[in-house]
């Protein structure tokens, strides 16, 4: 159990037992197929912990140059990347921090292969495909939504691959299950099959929730010993972001003040949902609050409030068992991924610290900060 009374609020921590049995299970899965399973970053970024992760794995995904580098310089090895588009200036170093590159588009490829070919790093690229299937019911998270600018659609490949091109890259899934990745391989093998002979490898992208306690891991694995079956020479790569840090750690604040208004208590955080939990506002997505019951059915209820001035900046209603008091640390549950690498300074909010709760019950506090951050990302 956390004490959270050896951590400054607010601040992110993360379980570092629960992080490795989460590890040990996708090392299990990768150990049982022979897929190669890679950090997203996208999701996770916390490089202070990378030395754990690389027990268990060696590689990661990267979506930027700035991903790239920490890919090699923190992770320890070249990234394999993919971005919607590359610029010239950022490309070389690109190919710097990368073994593998998927391109968005043939336009992509046409203009940067080149620079690859050349290059005297061996780099295995690749194209990203669209197969026009996803059952991702939130639109803003679906890649694969009508109009999509993401990946290229089996009537847009020529029968011949173009030079170069080694693999592919298909990204369909958001936090899903084994079964929706069956269903999509359907349509995966439907489209794309007829070019599989050409290629060395297939990216299955990431979404892929496996560590979430309702998954079916063995069915996830019979999958993919079929799929490698079927196809023996391809090699399978998995990309999962949230899978690697699912329910690993908590956001904790504390109450800063009670306001009402015509009837709605509020509970004024020193966090801010826009600037810490921007998901909360986007999806609209609401993490559990340890102690309380969301909806306004109990005695004690409250509107959560982030301390910025934005006015819909809030999460409720929560039902608690007692009067919030001020000074009062509130928990929010399974706030590592997709919230580090989300956060802003807007208002110029105080940043969470990032921490971590050792196997051995050590506070280790990784990140604590200063005017300094918020004053130097502005100019």
């Amino acid at each position: 159990m956390i004490d959270f009374n050896k951590f400054p609020s607010p601040c992110y921590i993360m379980e570092e037992e629960r992080l490795r049995k989460n590890l040990q299970l996708i090392k299990q899965v990768k150990d049982h197929t022979g897929v190669e399973i890679i950090l997203a970053f996208k999701s996770f970024a916390m490089w202070r912990s990378f030395p754990i992760f690389r027990e268990y794995i060696d590689h990661s995904t990267a979506s930027s140059v700035y991903e790239a580098r920490l890919a090699l310089e923190e992770f320890g090895s070249k990234a394999h990347t993919y971005a919607p588009a590359y610029t010239e200036a950022d490309f070389p170093a690109i190919m710097h921090c990368s073994s593998h590159i998927t391109f968005n588009s043939l336009s992509q490829y046409a203009r940067f292969y080149p620079m690859v070919k050349v290059d005297g790093n061996r780099i295995s690229c690749g194209i990203r495909i669209n197969p026009e299937y996803s059952e991702v019911e939130t639109e803003l998270y679906n890649p694969c939504a009508p109009g999509t600018r993401f990946g290229i659609t089996a009537d847009l490949l020529p029968e011949q691959l173009p030079a170069g091109i080694e693999g592919f890259h298909c990204h369909c899934h958001c936090e899903s299950s084994s079964f929706e990745l069956e269903r999509t391989l359907t349509h995966i093998e439907s489209n794309f099959s007829k070019w599989f002979a050409q290629i060395k490898w297939l990216n299955l992208g990431g979404g892929h929730l496996m560590t979430r306690a309702d998954y079916d891991t063995e069915h996830l694995i019979n999958l993919l010993k079929g799929l490698q079956t079927r196809y023996p020479h391809l090699k399978i790569i998995l990309e999962p972001g949230s899978a690697f840090t699912w329910q690993t750690g908590v956001l904790i604040s504390e109450v800063v003040d009670i306001v009402e208004s015509r009837g709605i208590k509020t509970a004024i955080l020193n966090v801010s949902f826009t600037c810490h939990m921007p998901d909360c506002l986007e999806m609209p997505y609401q993490p559990a609050v340890r102690g309380a019951q969301q909806g306004n059915d109990g005695t004690h209820v409250y509107r959560l409030g982030g301390n910025s001035c934005l006015s819909g900046d809030y999460m409720g209603d929560w039902s608690f068992d007692h009067e919030l008091q001020i000074g009062e640390r509130v928990v929010f549950e399974d706030m590592i991924h997709y919230t580090m690498v989300k956060t802003n300074m807007f208002n110029g909010i105080h940043h969470p610290a990032i921490a971590l709760w050792s196997q051995e019950g050590e506070a280790i506090v990784y990140k604590q900060f200063k005017y300094e951050d918020y004053r130097d990302r502005m100019s």
